[in-house]
């Protein structure tokens, strides 16, 4: 799977880890999630109240160095725009806490038990949930190694029985 953003989750303490978000970070970035865009004073005026501008202005500045917002100059000032969904920071943030999870063992067995016990105890469903996964899964890799694997239809460069050797000149 690619990545679609350079940004990396981190449980380290709030010591200005770059991949780190913190409360206001998140208030913030749930904020232009709901408005689309926004500038600094936008957001002051229209639900992030107790807060002073240059805090606004710095939290957003980093959420920009981080690489989960895009600003275009509008004046003196900046209008933020989320570069990620929702959705898309979760599965970031979800497939990083799995990375560290797998890279923690020497094995995979430990790891992959730890979430099936995770799943069960939230809900029995779930597992049921992960196994269609697994299985739809399994199906597309089958099916893309089988493509890879099979030949291509008119590929000038294959030659066949039936295509004549080039001429030497």
């Amino acid at each position: 799977m690619k990545r679609i953003f350079h940004f990396r989750y981190s449980s380290e303490s709030a010591s200005g880890s770059p991949g780190q978000l913190g409360p206001l970070e998140q208030r913030l970035l749930e904020a232009l999630w709901s408005r689309g865009t926004a500038t600094v004073r936008e957001l002051l005026s229209t639900g992030v109240d107790n807060l002073a501008y240059t805090t606004v202005m710095t939290t957003l500045d980093r959420l920009y160095k981080k690489n989960l917002l895009t600003r275009e100059a509008e004046g003196r000032a900046f209008r933020y725009a989320p570069r990620v969904t929702r959705d898309e920071l979760h599965r970031e943030v979800a497939g990083e806490a799995f990375r560290q999870l797998l890279d923690s063992s020497s094995g995979t067995e430990l790891p992959l038990s730890y979430l099936v016990e995770i799943l069960s105890e939230r809900d029995a469903h779930l597992l049921d949930d992960l196994l269609q996964v697994v299985e739809t899964k399994r199906r597309d890799l089958r099916k893309n190694d089988l493509q890879k694997n099979e030949p291509r239809k008119n590929d000038p460069r294959k030659k066949t029985a039936d295509t004549p050797a080039r001429e030497k000149r």
